[in-house]
């Protein structure tokens, strides 16, 4: 079989604005970035705001592993296979970080014959969303040390600052850093550090803000320092939000392409699921609600992740709900998580696949607490026997769970008709959605009940820092927000080597910050890092571009 570049590259893409034309976009509802790409504009919204929704699909997936599970394959593959049976599916994703995309992944927009395209331009700079987050939010972070230089009118305590900078790579060793050395002109000496830019609050705003405005208000109530008597220092402080959103002023404006079908694809906004709150912008997705029959999106990593962030962030912030949960799992994710190391994954073996289906037993049950009919998606590899196959399909159906082959990787949307069946007769069932917890409960009760129900946690610590910082936002009134947990995707635990479904296990939580503009507080658990290093052997090695201009080993 081909690579996933030389599928892409060889593929017949439509112009954009034909792509826009089969949704009922017209030439003033979009700006074209090239021939193969667009953004919306927002006043399109206006246009279609007051249509009917279609059905709301979300894809999510057990815990990755280093076998594959394939969820924005399967998100894709969906897609397209909805439009073959004569339905109009739009697909949502997130924009993929170049952290990943030069670190380990190599790409991220989907594999085989269920790609979104250009892919190239999308694994790269695409149309610089991210960059202008990233410009955004070190803005706000020169602002703020300027204040502080220029005399600290606002009594900044330097010791208190919680803003730190963002660049879009993976680089351990800015984590930790002192600025302002050299001298009395530069700066106030301080120590900081570098989170990667898809953990920066500031894109976690872009995709939950409805429009420029709500944006601009988000980026007001940003807490991003305290005072020597503990009140908190927020954007609005600063004056800086004004001048971040107009950074942001195209960035807002979700971004059309296509997929190898020619299916249309909203791809916008790009934060992670195991630092942030792993979704793609509410923007695009209610857009797509408006254009289509069905809206089929993902959250990222494993459902105690993504999918739970998905459930009670976004869909509580934006007032969505969904209408089916796609679960998706592999032979070998799941014979992976029974044991079975990653070089004897082809072999059948299945008292590990026994042991393994465990964790899909584990994140079926936290679909389960919210309501909406599940769907198992298992993405068929080579090598994949009928035994194993029919041994899940039992297992799914003890537990109350249709599950679908999907073949999407190789075959495209024919490969997923049977699950676009399923998907389609589920979406017609009542889906009875509720949240998972109260947001008038106290702090420590929200994340108790995240780390015990969706994770199966026996017992929650907290370090000292994270007590005090839990007291602190309890007395400045910030208690009634929700819950973004920042923890491995590896594991249910917060041990990225407890594979499968642990049990007795204690999640530690060493930090919390708060994220005001966003409307959420972040508890950090376990060695979880907000600025991920490069590996022994980086993606970026590989990745070349030659004379002609093609593009090689992105994936």
């Amino acid at each position: 079989m081909k690579s996933d570049i030389e599928i892409a590259q060889q593929a017949t893409m439509q112009p954009i604005s034909e792509i826009a034309r089969y949704i009922g976009l017209g030439e003033d509802d979009i700006e074209l970035y090239g021939k193969y790409k667009a953004k919306v504009t927002l006043e399109t919204w206006e246009k279609i705001k007051d249509r009917p929704d279609g059905k709301l699909v979300l894809v999510t997936a057990i815990n990755p592993t280093p076998a594959g599970e394939g969820k924005t394959t399967t998100t894709v593959g969906l897609g397209m296979a909805l439009n073959r049976l004569g339905q109009k599916a739009i697909i949502a994703l997130r924009e993929p970080s170049l952290g990943p995309s030069f670190g380990v992944k190599g790409g991220a927009a989907g594999g085989g014959y269920a790609q979104v395209l250009p892919m190239e331009d999308i694994n790269l700079h695409f149309t610089g969303d991210i960059h202008a987050v990233t410009t955004a939010h070190n803005l706000l972070a020169a602002l703020l040390d300027n204040h502080i230089h220029q005399g600290n009118r606002l009594n900044i305590d330097p010791r208190q600052v919680v803003l730190r900078r963002a660049m879009d790579l993976n680089e351990r060793a800015l984590r930790n850093i002192v600025l302002g050395l050299g001298g009395k002109a530069d700066g106030i000496p301080r120590e900081s550090g570098f989170d990667i830019t898809v953990a920066s609050e500031v894109m976690a705003e872009l995709c939950l803000a409805s429009d420029l405005m709500d944006l601009k208000e988000r980026f007001k109530r940003m807490v991003v320092a305290y005072t020597y008597e503990g009140e908190p220092v927020t954007a609005d402080d600063l004056h800086a939000a004004g001048s971040m959103a107009l950074l942001m002023k195209d960035a807002i404006k979700p971004n059309l392409v296509q997929t190898v079908e020619n299916t249309p694809a909203f791809v916008h906004g790009g934060p992670f699921a195991n630092i942030a709150h792993g979704c793609n912008s509410v923007m695009a997705t209610k857009m797509g609600l408006k254009l289509g029959d069905y809206l089929i999106t993902e959250a990222g990593f494993g459902a105690d992740l993504g999918a739970e962030k998905f459930l009670n962030l976004k869909c509580r912030f934006a007032g969505l709900k969904p209408d089916v949960l796609v679960l998706v799992a592999t032979v070998r994710a799941l014979k992976n998580h029974g044991g079975v190391s990653k070089d004897k994954l082809a072999e059948v073996n299945m008292e590990a696949l026994a042991k393994g289906v465990s964790n899909l037993e584990k994140q079926l049950e936290n679909l389960n607490y919210f309501g909406p009919p599940v769907v198992v998606a298992l993405n068929e590899f080579p090598g994949d026997t009928q035994e194993e196959i029919e041994f899940i399909r039992e297992k799914c159906k003890a537990l109350g769970a249709e599950m679908a082959v999907s073949r999407v990787w190789a075959e495209g949307g024919a490969g997923g008709e049977e699950l676009a069946r399923k998907v389609m007769a589920a979406a017609e069932t009542p889906s009875d959605f509720r949240f998972l917890y109260d947001l008038d409960l106290p702090v420590k009760t929200k994340i108790e009940t995240i780390c015990h129900k969706i994770y199966g946690a026996a017992a929650v610590n907290y370090s000292k820092e994270a007590d005090n910082m839990i007291a602190r936002l309890e007395k400045l009134g910030y208690e009634d927000l929700p819950i973004c947990m920042a923890k491995t995707q590896y594991s249910l635990s917060d041990d990225a080597n407890a594979i499968g479904r642990p049990t007795g296990f204690t999640i530690t939580v060493r930090e919390v910050r708060l994220s005001a503009g966003a409307g959420f507080i972040v508890a950090l658990a376990g060695a979880i890092m907000t600025m991920p290093g490069l590996g022994k052997t980086p993606a970026a090695e590989k990745i070349d571009i030659l004379p002609n201009g093609e593009i090689v080993g992105l994936f």
